[in-house]
């Protein structure tokens, strides 16, 4: 007589036995996201749209996201001296990381917008941004300030007669040099020091003009990312006051300039890139702009690294998405796959929601900035509300949306190997990046006591929508009265950048989104029908029209 052999006689068999788990989300379109085309659409770059999808498929392979995990796993390291004893101060990446800043440069996401004369190309640019950077965001950093640099050292037309082609260029061309023999640059900014911070006035590095026409700098700054690029924009003070400086890491002369890094930051993510606190002891620098004048040359680029910062929160919080949405779509619980489960609907229909509403602002600000360097008066006074309002605003979401995209996930995205806990550790940089949430809020503030135009380019916005929805009128009849600058305004900033940036977002979302859409955030953003947790929308939302939006 036969026994039939008992299942424990075999336990590999069955105990590892893989079901239920779901497929890697790679060899597919990153920019495959009808809010993303049709924002890019809207907004004038319609004719990059065969260019973004190609750069979405490259995105999302393989072997780009292995690219992303090196970056991070094998940190930048500082070498200060060489091995005679030589000071060079420098910072080794791994392979990893100038593979993903080659694509960057070359797919034009530096610098090359400013030489780019077609209408659209700020905003085809941005589009390129979001969608290269949700694969890696560390260095986008070195990418960012690229592009911003170039509107300020306009400041000084001889410098960026010099300079500006080479920042524009779509060549990627690391190591440290003769800036005017390389094929492409790359720059940077410091501005903070230790003991101020954000208060920039208060800073101490000083800098002394000499009989050449060039100043030395002498001083410590706190926050100074990417140290190997080649140029930076620096903030000391010289007899007439705070001044804005260029720093080259190399001079003409070929020879190396005094930029001693004393150390790099041992940060909680943006592993890939380098932060370095940089000391200057007679350092070479040129005046940019005038004397006296330093913040007000910065800001033009402080402006457009903001504008970056929103760029890259919505593309992080639709990383999230697309791998929570891709989860759901695969993962079964209780006999059915998780995104039929009606409370995960509400929460991925919530999360679709709000990365919408974060994409079509940056969208919208891009198309903004693209207008506004073509002469449009209104749309440059509509960037200096709309962007200190989605700067705060944007940012600040990230985080709540990319942790509860994370939990999407359960267990599975807690682990490294998901690419979830990048997600999560990078949420929180922007926030506080170029400035936190504070000082945000009081941008606002100074814009609406000295600059009067831009309020009014505000409330053109939101009226664009105007009769629409009555929940948006009237969520914009309570601001207004917010909108008066009282004594107690510093302490009502938060509260009142808050309504303005989600009354941005209601009016486009009321304009440009599927109805179903703007009913949705409306209801749950302006009105008193919502929850504070994602995935608390009203019974009555059309769930499937929402769904619908999802990245593909």
């Amino acid at each position: 007589m036969t026994s039939t052999p008992s299942p424990l006689s075999h336990p590999t068999a069955v105990t590892h036995e893989v079901t239920n788990q779901v497929p890697p989300l790679t060899g597919h379109d990153a920019a495959d996201d009808p809010v993303l085309t049709e924002g890019v659409h809207r907004e004038g770059a319609g004719w990059y749209l065969e260019d973004l999808h190609r750069l979405g498929r490259r995105a999302g392979s393989e072997e780009v996201q292995r690219w992303a995990d090196e970056a991070n796993r094998y940190e930048p390291v500082l070498r200060t001296h060489d091995r005679y004893g030589h000071r060079v101060d420098e910072v080794d990446f791994h392979p990893a990381y100038h593979s993903l800043m080659d694509v960057a440069v070359s797919e034009g996401l530096a610098g090359a917008a400013w030489a780019d004369e077609r209408v659209g190309a700020h905003v085809a640019r941005a589009a390129g941004f979001m969608v290269w950077s949700s694969a890696e965001a560390g260095h986008g950093c070195p990418v960012s300030m690229t592009y911003a640099v170039v509107p300020a050292l306009r400041h000084a037309p001889d410098l960026a007669k010099t300079y500006e082609p080479l920042l524009t260029s779509r060549v990627y061309d690391p190591g440290l040099s003769t800036p005017a023999g390389k094929r492409g640059l790359l720059a940077g900014m410091g501005m903070t020091e230790k003991q101020g911070g954000t208060d920039v006035r208060a800073n101490s590095t000083t800098a002394a003009e000499q009989a050449d026409g060039t100043w030395r700098l002498r001083g410590h700054k706190w926050f100074t990312s990417a140290p190997m690029n080649d140029l930076f924009l620096v903030l000391a003070q010289a007899p007439g006051g705070l001044s804005c400086f260029l720093v080259p890491r190399v001079l003409p002369d070929g020879s190396r300039n005094t930029f001693r890094i004393q150390r790099l930051k041992d940060k909680l993510g943006n592993r890939s890139n380098a932060s370095s606190e940089p000391e200057f002891d007679d350092t070479v620098a040129w005046l940019v702009g005038t004397e006296g004048k330093g913040v007000r040359t910065i800001i033009d680029m402080v402006t457009m690294t903001r504008l970056d910062c929103v760029l890259g929160s919505a593309a992080g919080t639709r990383a999230a998405l697309a791998q929570a949405a891709h989860h759901v779509r695969h993962r079964a619980v209780f006999g059915a796959k998780l995104i039929d489960q009606p409370l995960m609907r509400n929460v991925i229909a919530d999360l679709g929601l709000e990365s919408e509403a974060a994409t079509t602002l940056a969208l919208r600000l891009a198309g903004a900035a693209d207008r506004a360097r073509q002469g449009d008066a209104q749309e440059r006074a509509f960037l200096r509300l709309a962007t200190a309002a989605a700067k705060y605003w944007v940012c600040k979401r990230q985080p709540a949306a990319v942790a509860e995209a994370l939990e999407c996930l359960g267990g599975n995205g807690y682990d490294e190997a998901s690419g979830m806990p990048r997600l999560y550790r990078e949420a929180p940089l922007n926030g506080i990046w170029e400035g936190s949430g504070n000082v945000n809020a009081l941008d606002m503030l100074r814009a609406l006591a000295r600059e009067p135009e831009s309020l009014e380019a505000f409330r053109i916005e939101i009226e664009a929508a105007g009769g629409a929805d009555r929940r948006l009128d009237a969520a914009w009849r309570d601001l207004r009265g917010e909108l008066v600058l009282t004594e107690d305004a510093p302490l009502r900033a938060r509260r009142v950048i808050e309504r303005a940036a989600l009354l941005l977002q209601g009016s486009l979302l009321v304009r440009h989104a599927p109805p179903a859409v703007a009913d949705a955030f409306c209801a749950s953003r302006l009105a008193g029908d919502h929850g504070v947790a994602f995935g608390t929308l009203s019974p009555g939302t059309d769930f499937a029209a929402l769904l619908d939006r999802l990245p593909r």
